[in-house]
């Protein structure tokens, strides 16, 4: 299947330097332009900048968890309709559970593949965002 995800603007927020790495080097050899962020905190103000299309985010991150984080920006009227995926290393239902209370789109187990990240962003990011 060829994706186009050219210049697609992509955040991932994660405390692990690895994760940040892995994901954003898998995002930008398929097209997309990654911004990538620490925390919560640190992901927020960047998303009021960069507008991001889609946002992957850990959930178990120091000052403001994953649950959090998703909260505000769903609770964002400017942001509420960006599709929020959760990062996680735990794969339990009541994990899932709490992701959709808060608004999150969808929950990807860690490590994730290159298919689960470009799966997520073909399932949730209208094509007509991607031209």
């Amino acid at each position: 299947m060829n994706d186009n995800f050219e210049n697609l603007k992509v955040m991932v927020i994660d405390d692990s330097k690895t994760i940040r790495r892995t994901a954003e080097t898998l995002l930008k050899k398929a097209g997309c332009s990654v911004v990538t962020a620490t925390d919560g905190f640190d992901a927020l103000s960047k998303i009021a900048d960069t507008h991001p299309s889609i946002i992957f985010v850990d959930i178990m991150m120091p000052r403001l968890d994953g649950y959090q984080t998703c909260a505000l920006i769903k609770n964002n009227s400017s942001f509420k309709s960006t599709p929020v995926i959760m990062l996680s290393s735990k794969d339990g239902l009541f994990d899932k559970a709490k992701g959709r209370i808060v608004g999150s789109d969808q929950y990807l187990t860690k490590p994730f593949s290159k298919e689960e990240l470009l799966g997520a962003i073909r399932d949730h990011v209208k094509t007509d965002e991607m031209t």
